[in-house]
């Protein structure tokens, strides 16, 4: 469960984790839409208006981000003014002894209190809510499954990450901001490279593909992309969600492609295709070098912040707060609630440049695969079975969307057309030519 995990770390994981072609909650696949079975191979698909259901399940979204949005402000704000993170120290001391077991026993405090806190909205945002919807058939024990795996996994993070700020802290109590910066920029290769086969796999299972022509054909593609020694995974999601997703993940000798089983039971062939080829994309485009760039910029920045306020803060509130220095670990509420501060005024920036990967993700597949047709079905399907509201608002777009607008990118899927007008592919150069 996210809420287990650091909030640094949580941030990290978001955004170089392999970006995702949707990011939303698919429902069942039943029947295709009507437009879609109208339109043909040579003729725009046009864009389905929402559901009366999406339309709820989109308004009842925005008002659980709001409630979600503030949540995550107020559990570390409450952990901070009531003096309760003062004698989670305390009591770590006592147990821990020495400054590191002090800092370990702590940060597995703090991640099981919040765990604790944030456990009723989990339950309802990623349980109660994706049933209501009939978004998804998981059990309660797989929740509860996977919830615990995450909150072991947050102990580990904290465990061997904590540590590090504090000590840069006290070595260096001007320059700890960016000397902390800097060390997170190998820590979030470490998340890439252990991510798809360590943690992953705690979730779901991982297996070859069944369909071994489909396989084929990926590989094929991945050829053409010039993504070479690649693996081809199918996880079992459907045991958690409706969900369509597949996506390039890892580095080095981690590099894989991964779909979900359920992308292969609601997507046609050729669908699946231009979704690979998307996925593609990210890689071939470096898409997630320039995310670890920036999560490495916003983190330095983020400390930055915190380096120049967090003290006229504790001056002010020392009493309430329990501690005197940042370098006292009961500041870590102070760090995490600042932090969420910057994320959250910093958002609109963020989501609009991986808005704009995913754009030119989207513009790589149509190169490799120059499949209109069936890019714009498989966003309409997409758009259907995850009750999507295709034209969400401004401030939908601005504060939410990591991801382009399903009408906007229906519409791209209809017009790119560079190889019919005779005009050079803007990625025609890192794209090889089909065998054959």
């Amino acid at each position: 469960m996210r809420h287990a995990i650091p909030a640094v770390l949580s941030l990290i994981l978001a955004l170089v984790a392999a970006p995702a072609l949707v990011a939303q909650p698919a429902a069942p696949a039943a029947a295709s839409s009507t437009a879609t079975a109208a339109s043909g191979p040579s003729q725009p698909v046009p864009v389905p208006q929402p559901s009366d259901k999406a339309m709820q399940y989109y308004r009842s979204g925005n008002m659980l981000w709001v409630v979600e949005t503030l949540w995550g402000f107020a559990v570390p704000a409450l952990l901070l003014f009531s003096g309760f993170s003062a004698r989670m120290r305390d009591a770590a001391r006592k147990v821990g002894r020495n400054w590191f077991f002090t800092l370990v026993v702590y940060g597995l405090l703090f991640t099981l209190v919040t765990f604790v806190l944030d456990l009723p909205l989990a339950w309802y945002q990623d349980f109660v809510r994706q049933h209501a919807y009939g978004l998804s058939d998981q059990t309660a024990g797989k929740w509860w499954s996977d919830a615990f795996t995450g909150l072991a996994i947050g102990c580990i993070a904290a465990a061997l990450t904590l540590w590090l700020p504090y000590l840069l802290l006290r070595w260096s109590p001007r320059r700890w901001w960016l000397y902390t910066g800097l060390a997170a920029i190998p820590l979030i290769v470490v998340v890439l490279i252990v991510t798809p086969i360590w943690i992953a796999p705690r979730f779901n299972k991982f297996g070859p593909m069944k369909d071994k022509a489909l396989e084929s054909q990926i590989l094929a593609l991945a050829d053409r992309a010039g993504i070479e020694g690649s693996r081809v995974y199918e996880v079992d999601k459907s045991v958690d969600t409706k969900t369509v997703n597949a996506y390039v993940t890892g580095v080095f000798g981690t590099k894989r492609i991964v779909l979900w089983d359920t992308t292969l039971h609601r997507l046609d062939k050729p669908e699946v295709l231009y979704v690979m080829g998307h996925e593609m994309g990210h890689y071939v485009l470096g898409h997630v070098p320039q995310l670890v760039a920036l999560a490495s910029l916003l983190v330095v920045f983020g400390l930055w912040v915190i380096h120049r306020t967090a003290g006229g803060l504790i001056a002010r509130y020392r009493d309430r707060f329990g501690f005197v220095q940042l370098s006292d670990v009961a500041s870590l509420p102070l760090i995490a609630l600042l932090f969420s501060l910057v994320t959250f005024v910093l958002s609109p920036a963020l989501l609009a440049f991986t808005r704009h990967t995913e754009h030119e993700a989207d513009r790589f597949g149509l190169e490799i695969t120059r499949d209109n047709h069936d890019c714009a079905t498989a966003f309409v399907k997409l758009q259907e079975q995850n009750l999507s509201n295709p034209r969400p608002g401004l401030l939908y777009k601005l504060w939410r969307s990591d991801h382009p607008p399903l009408g906007e990118r229906i519409d791209f899927c209809n017009e790119y057309r560079p190889w019919e007008k005779g005009e050079p592919l803007k990625y025609g150069d890192l794209i090889r030519p089909p065998k054959g």
